[in-house]
């Protein structure tokens, strides 16, 4: 049988958004922030829109303003009779100067003013991780292959400053950027590749102890493409040379990799300040005729020693790190002190300069900027009863441009020019109903919120009650996700403080006795409950789900445990002190 094409009709209903009602969507989960960017964009690009500036006077304030200058205009012309003016006061000396004097004596503000660079161009940014660490990559004499390999391994890094991207995921992006090869090389060229594989024939490296990617590391190394070799070991060699730079351990895998470079990093640095005081001694020592040649020889070989106490802490903090991290972890000294084998004192002292190391080096440079927060709404008590209002400060009024209406009622105006001011009108016209809509509904959301938040209001936080965004939408006649986004990214500042819309939206707690506990202050009681705890004894998942009970609130462990998880708080083993 063959295959023949065919025409077939297919009658289907689905819903399509139209573009009125897709800005409508968009501009009621815009904070005021937000639209007030959007509507200055809109009139840039729509002349049809214009700004009502609050100078405008309306009619009223127009016919009193002119009384007021009919009646000014008479007191003026009587004053003027009885004063006379002073002829010297009409000489215009600026201009005289300007005009007569040497140019040479004018003042810089009498030139004329250039265009200067803005402000903002003087202003310091922040500097990233990436960035420090591109600085100092500049500043080191590295092959072509290792800086681009650096390259790649700083832009693979996550916000705590540990790569994400395996060895082949490097190394394959490392080949995509390399030039297709010429058929044909110039004869002076011909060896490079096997001298190249020759110099970055480098020894295998401790990649730390996920054995994972040792394996695939390993296998890439075996492959019999002489050129994946190359580019590998370009991707270790500019490991190394990342984790080494300023924060050192960047560009690690995980958590144990991190620590043991930073360990290695610590433990040259201690021995390079050791010898360099040893030594210091010796020439001393030597100048001033106080030592012999014994007591000399015996500095200078202690100099090219390691000093065995400081050394003793670098190999247990080792250890611990290799070895026995979740014991660390859980701050189980008897088990770190048994598997170490060493003392309470040294195994203390070891512990107490692996707290001093970073878990997250990258964590220094990635600083999470200040988010400015202008709330939305405001609930204002008058009268002993609470009201909805809108922040419209610094809002810009809109107003249709009469300009482009009285052109469309030309007739000598252009067909073209018309259905573009027609087009303009519509999407202006569009805009103003779409903010007018966003204002209704955020204060009808609000008003259902003030009506179920009255205890809030008065008592504060401890007095809020349970609500869900789907009982508010049927309150109000919308969707529940028309109320999602009246209240996304939106604030309000009430009596007790600014808070977000979202955060009067919980779930109740489960149970008879416990059903009118709104999730917020459930967590609030757990973590409360954990912060007065024994160090020594902490409790259990178990102990806190039955002292919430005993408070009237039906909760399970497996509640408790989800809620402590969420809270980020450590489990009973972590946070016991030993």
């Amino acid at each position: 049988m063959l295959l023949q094409p065919k025409l077939n009709l297919k009658v289907s209903q689905r819903q399509v958004l139209t573009p009125g009602l897709v800005q409508m969507v968009s501009v009621l989960a815009l904070n005021k922030l937000e639209l007030r960017e959007m509507i200055n964009t809109e009139m840039v690009e729509n002349p049809v829109l214009e700004e009502l500036e609050e100078s405008v006077a309306t009619l009223d304030e127009r016919a009193g303003l002119e009384g007021d200058r009919e009646r000014s205009a008479e007191d003026v012309a009587a004053e003027s009779e009885r004063v006379e003016k002073d002829p010297f006061d009409e000489i215009d000396f600026g201009s005289y100067f300007q005009d007569y004097l040497d140019p040479g004596f004018r003042t810089a503000s009498n030139f004329e003013e250039y265009d200067k660079p803005s402000f903002e161009n003087f202003l310091s940014q922040p500097s990233t991780l990436s960035d420090h660490l591109a600085w100092q990559l500049g500043s080191l004499t590295l092959s072509p292959e290792v800086r681009a390999a650096a390259e790649l391994v700083v832009g693979n890094l996550n916000e705590n400053g540990y790569l994400t991207a395996s060895d082949e995921e490097l190394v394959e992006a490392l080949m995509q950027m390399q030039e297709p090869e010429r058929s044909e090389p110039i004869p002076f060229e011909r060896g490079t590749r096997s001298r190249s594989a020759h110099v970055w024939d480098l020894p295998e490296t401790s990649e730390g102890e996920d054995g994972s990617v040792q394996g695939k590391s390993l296998d890439l190394a075996a492959a019999s493409d002489e050129t994946v070799g190359v580019f590998l070991a370009a991707v270790r060699e500019a490991r190394k040379v990342v984790n080494f730079l300023d924060p050192v351990g960047v560009g690690s895998r995980d958590l144990r990799e991190c620590l043991l470079i930073q360990i290695c990093a610590q433990q040259g640095e201690a021995a390079i300040v050791l010898r360099r005081h040893q030594m210091h001694a010796a020439d001393v020592a030597a100048k001033n005729g106080t030592a012999s040649d014994e007591d000399y020889g015996a500095i200078e070989a202690a100099a090219t020693s390691d000093h065995p106490g400081r050394e003793d802490v670098f190999s247990i903090a080792t250890h611990i790190v290799t070895n026995c991290l979740p014991l660390l972890q859980k701050k189980d000294m008897r088990e770190l002190t048994r598997s170490c084998g060493r003392t309470a004192d040294e195994v203390n002292a070891a512990v107490e300069f692996i707290r001093t190391l970073d878990p997250r080096p990258g964590q220094r440079y990635n600083h999470s900027e200040t988010r400015l927060i202008e709330p939305d709404v405001a609930f204002v008590k008058r009268d002993d009863v609470y009201v909805v209002l809108m922040n419209e400060e610094d809002m810009p009024t809109l107003r249709l441009n009469q300009g482009y209406r009285k052109m469309l009622q030309q007739k000598q105006t252009e067909k073209e020019v018309k259905e573009y001011v027609k087009e303009r009108y519509k999407s202006a016209i569009q805009l103003l109903r779409n903010i007018e809509q966003r204002k209704n509904t955020i204060v009808r959301t609000c008003e259902v919120i003030v009506r179920r938040q009255q205890e809030f209001l008065e008592h504060g936080v401890n007095a809020l009650k349970p609500m869900m965004i789907k009982e508010v939408a049927e309150e109000i006649g919308v969707h529940p996700s028309t109320v999602s986004r009246a209240v996304a990214n939106k604030y309000v500042h009430t009596s007790q403080g600014v808070f977000e819309l979202r955060f009067f939206f919980s779930e109740g707690v489960n149970g008879p006795e416990g059903g009118d506990l709104p999730l917020v202050l459930l967590k609030r009681k757990v973590k409360k409950l954990i912060e007065e705890e024994d160090e020594r004894k902490p409790l259990t998942d178990d102990q806190l789900a039955a002292e919430l009970q005993r408070q009237g609130i039906q909760v399970t462990r497996r509640t408790v445990a989800k809620y402590r998880e969420d809270m980020q708080i450590p489990s009973t083993h972590q946070r016991r002190v030993r």
